[in-house]
């Protein structure tokens, strides 16, 4: 009943840039936090960058200064702007939201399938 599809990703080389969205559909009543995700080939999921309704962010130290998350809250849309992208940027964006569906009290976490990023040295 609620799906987010990720778009956006690719290959790039190091240094250039590159811009993911998500986008959430369904029956949604509200959605709170908005976030990415990334997974490396072999390694755990680890938070990018997170972002409220009111638009505060946060996020992880190795993308601070590189990468720039927002929201367009009457799209149910995050984004993520990549700059100055390096080879271990390398994984999979999954897009995450925290909300409540329509007719529910409860706040339940979903994810996206995933996009590909690859950045070539």
């Amino acid at each position: 009943q609620v799906q987010l599809v990720e778009s956006g990703g690719g290959l790039v080389q190091a240094g250039g840039s590159l811009r993911v969205s998500c986008t959430a559909s369904g029956s949604i009543f509200s959605i709170n936090n908005m976030g990415w995700y990334r997974q490396a080939p072999g390694k755990q999921r680890e938070l990018v960058a997170t972002i409220t309704s009111g638009g505060s962010t946060n996020s992880a130290d190795s993308v601070k200064g590189r990468f720039t998350i927002s929201r367009d809250n009457a799209k149910n849309t995050v984004y993520l702007q990549m700059n100055s992208l390096k080879p271990e940027d390398t994984a999979v964006y999954y897009c995450k939201a925290v909300l409540k569906q329509s007719g529910s009290s409860y706040l339940s976490n979903y994810w996206g399938k995933g996009t590909q990023v690859t950045v070539s040295s």
